[in-house]
């Protein structure tokens, strides 16, 4: 089993960052696909980044987010930067061995960003 929990999180200003930690625990996760999702009210849940070996980001964050893994930390991090109020929703990581359907999923994290 993967524990997963994100930190990070809060209320920043438009134009502003934050660094978003998805820290495993139970395994290791350096081989697995690790999954930045994002969920505002009255949305549907979408993939916003994804790293495997490549990198994946949704268009509309593209150039101003960035996904990367720490190994040795056993972590995953989504550094965002530029923000803008259309970021706003809770930011879940997950992670999932192989292909098929993501199998850990973390508590979420909010994200906030006044204009």
């Amino acid at each position: 089993q993967v524990q997963l929990v994100e930190s990070g999180g809060g209320l920043v200003q438009a134009g502003g960052s934050l660094r978003l930690s998805c820290a495993a625990s139970g395994r290791t996760i350096s081989t697995y696909t690790v999954g930045w999702f994002r969920q505002a009210p009255g949305k549907e849940r979408e993939l916003v980044a994804r790293i495997t070996w490549t990198t994946y980001y949704a268009d509309s964050v593209k150039g101003r987010f960035t996904i990367s893994r720490d190994n040795a930390e056993n972590t995953v991090y989504l550094q965002m930067n530029l923000l803008k109020p259309e970021d706003t929703a809770v930011y879940y990581c997950a992670a999932k061995y192989g292909s098929g359907n993501y199998d850990y999923w973390g508590q979420g994290t909010q994200v906030t960003v006044s204009s």
